[in-house]
Order: C-alpha cells, then sequence, then structure tokens
C-alpha cells in the first residue's frame, strides 16, 4: 500500500494575521494540514491537485537520496540510534522529501522495519531497500548507507557527464535558431525588398532561391499568431508523445557509432556500481543480479546478464559463464575470473565501477569532439543558406552589370 505524498494548494493564517497562499506535501488533507500547523500557519483551506497538475508523486531526487544516505551512514557509524539519526537527516532533504523522511521514522518508531518502512513510503528505488534489507540482516545498517552514499553520488557523477553531453549541443543549436531566425524574419525580408526594387528597375528577376526564403520570411512576420500556435502545438505533442520520442532517442543512440559507446559504458557503470553495494552487503551474486538486471535499460546487456543469472541459478559458476556476456568488454571479463578464483569480488566490482565511470569519461569526450564539427556543420548550412539568398541577386546583378 503507498503512503507517498501529493500536493495541495493552501490558503492558511499567518501569526502576524495575514493570509498566505502556497502550496503544500501530505498523504492526505489531514497530514498536509499538519504540516502547514508545524510551520505555525492556521491552514483556512486546502485544494488537492489533479496528477497532471502535478499533484502526482514522484520519488525524491536523487539529490536527497545521497544527502540522507550520507547522514545516515555517518550517524549510525557513530552510534546515533537509527530514530534519532533520523529526526536529525531529515533535515538533510529538500522540503519535498520531508514528509517521506518523517514518515519513515514513525514507521520505524512503530516497530516497522528500516527498509519495509523505506518501501512503503517509495522513498528509493528496489534496489536500494533491497540493499537495507539485507544489511539488516547482517547488523551494518550504518555500512549501507555508505556504501548507497557512494553508489547515489557516483549515479550523479553519470548523469552529470551525459547532461554535459547534451548541454553543449543544445546551447549551440539554440543560438542558431535564434540567429537564423532574425535573419529570416527581419534580415532578409528589408534586404530582399531592396534587391527586388533595385532589380524591378535594371528589367532583371530575383534568384528563385532569394524568393523562396524572402517569402517564407513574409509569411512568418504577417501570420506571426499561427506560426506561435503550431509551435505551441508541436510542443504539446513532445511533451504527449515524450515516452514514444524517449524510447526512440534511446534506440538510435543504441545504433550510432560513437554514440552507442557511451551509452554501454553508462550502463556498464551504473550495473558495477550497484553490484559493489550489494556484494559488500552480503546479496548472493545470482540474487543481486536478479535485482540490478531491473536498472539496465540496454537490451542486449540486459539479456546477457539475465541469462548470466539463470545459469548461475541452476549450478553453473561465474568464471565458465561471464564469457556469455559479450557486451563487456574482454578486460572486465577477466578480471571477475580472477576475482572470483579469489574470492575478492566486492572489491572487483568496486574497482570496475571507477574504471567505467572513467571510461565513460573518456568516450563522452570522444562524442564532443565528434559533435563539435557537425554542429558547425549545421550551423554553416542554416545560417549560410540565409545569407547566401541574399548574396545571389547581388552576384547577378553584378553580372549584368558587367
Amino acid at each position: 500500500m503507498s503512503v507517498a505524498a501529493v500536493q495541495f494548494v493552501y490558503v492558511a493564517l499567518t501569526p502576524s494575521g495575514g493570509k498566505r497562499w502556497g502550496m503544500v506535501r501530505g498523504r492526505d488533507a489531514r497530514h498536509a494540514t499538519e504540516q502547514l500547523r508545524r510551520q505555525r500557519l492556521v491552514p483556512l483551506q486546502t485544494w488537492q491537485l489533479p496528477g497532471w497538475a502535478g499533484g502526482g508523486d514522484k520519488r525524491p531526487s536523487l539529490k536527497d537520496q545521497a544527502e540522507l544516505h550520507l547522514q545516515l551512514s555517518q550517524l549510525l557509524g557513530r552510534g546515533v540510534p537509527l530514530i534519532e539519526a533520523m529526526d536529525v537527516s531529515v533535515r538533510s532533504v529538500s522540503a519535498a522529501s520531508r514528509p517521506r523522511v518523517e514518515r519513515i521514522r514513525e514507521l520505524v518508531a512503530a516497530g516497522s522495519s528500516f527498509a519495509d518502512a523505506c518501501g512503503r513510503v517509495e522513498m528509493f528505488d528496489q534496489v536500494t531497500v533491497s540493499v537495507y534489507r539485507a544489511a539488516e540482516r547482517t547488523g551494518d545498517l550504518g555500512g549501507a548507507a555508505k556504501q548507497l552514499s557512494i553508489m547515489a553520488r557516483r549515479q550523479l557523477q553519470i548523469r552529470g557527464k551525459v547532461g554535459t553531453l547534451m548541454l553543449y549541443p543544445l546551447i549551440v543549436m539554440s543560438v542558431s535558431i535564434i540567429a537564423g531566425v532574425f535573419l529570416l524574419v527581419y534580415v532578409v525580408p528589408k534586404v530582399g525588398a531592396a534587391m527586388q526594387d533595385l532589380a524591378s528597375s535594371q528589367g532583371a528577376e530575383l534568384p528563385l532561391f532569394t524568393k523562396v526564403v524572402m517569402s517564407v520570411g513574409y509569411f512568418v512576420q504577417q501570420e506571426w499568431m499561427w506560426c506561435i500556435a503550431g509551435l505551441v502545438v508541436l510542443v504539446l505533442l513532445v511533451i504527449f508523445l515524450r515516452r514514444t520520442i524517449a524510447q526512440v532517442i534511446a534506440l538510435l543512440a543504441r545504433k550510432l557509432p560513437v554514440l552507442k559507446d557511451v551509452v554501454l559504458a553508462q550502463e556498464s557503470a551504473r550495473f558495477f556500481t550497484v553490484m559493489t553495494a550489494m556484494s559488500r552487503n552480503g546479496v548472493p551474486l545470482a540474487d543481486a543480479l536478479g535485482i540490478v538486471n531491473a536498472t539496465i535499460s540496454h537490451p542486449v546487456l540486459r539479456a546477457q546478464l539475465e541469462n548470466l543469472r539463470t545459469k548461475l541459478v541452476e549450478g553453473g559458476m561465474l568464471r565458465q559463464l561471464i564469457d556469455t556476456v559479450t557486451a563487456l568488454p574482454v578486460g572486465t571479463r577477466r578480471l571477475l575470473i580472477a576475482a572470483e578464483r579469489s574470492g575478492d569480488m566486492e572489491n572487483a566490482f568496486e574497482t570496475l565501477a571507477g574504471d567505467m565511470t572513467e571510461e565513460l569519461d573518456r568516450r563522452t569526450s570522444r562524442l564532443l569532439a565528434v559533435i563539435e564539427p557537425l554542429l558547425i556543420i549545421l550551423m554553416t548550412l542554416f545560417i549560410g543558406s540565409l545569407l547566401i539568398s541574399l548574396l545571389l541577386p547581388m552576384f547577378s546583378m553584378m553580372g549584368q552589370v558587367g
């Protein structure tokens, strides 16, 4: 049963007697009212927002999860009781995540295990809950929190690299589009009109390409409201079809040269990072693979790891089966074979997680080196075609004068 928070709009009295409007999250209207009273506000009215308007619940951000793991690892490692640690940790997360942390504390105080409380409140994903459940059996909840903090921060680092990879092309394309629209709407029509008059006085005509570009510019000028409406409709379609678009982009990313290597490095870094946390908390290899596979989006890697898990459950040995996971580099497979023979899988997973993160950094830099000239070519074609539409009639008239 989910007890996740939803969004409420409220109007309340402040201690000074004034009125305040705002938004608050709570499991229900009563819980939202309690949140307001803790802020010394007297609620007059609350309205629950529908899911499409922002009332739908989302799992806390990875940054909040990392902060909570870090606080718990530091406090539990120093012998602070779990409930007291939760009292302190609630201040380390954002206001949107605090109701969940408070609810976890309430459930633990009522006798629930920490892992079960996290699962009921949907604070973390299945992998994190499984790590905490295994840690409760071994009595090392603080150690698990430390490993999960490292895992979350490493995932944040991976996301940051992917975000950096996407940010540069978006900035360049945005600047190009803005400059191109300015040329198309303001510069080309004015200069084109002057050239049209000059060409008419000489009994000449403008080139067809120049006429087409000018017509497009005039249309945007005169029908700008329709153009904006069309842009809004396009944005709404993108939002409505975002899942399908994301699937298509993901499919292309796994097929295109260079980019597919970045995607595989990202998935591998995430896989070994999670396996490090699970192996250090006593989760058996086959069970860990079953849990981690649900977080992998790369179809080839996921299918090969699922086949590996099936063979391990049937009694196979990792050193004999790891070569079937061809999505992983040969060096990675050899390291896992050596680690199983020495019984040091935990350190092997941690080493590979760091190596894959560095590999992702290298491949990201390589991809940026490929993207830069492609963006320059696209900018040249887009803006250059507009400039050519202005230069063509000049060259034409100069030729006639000559």
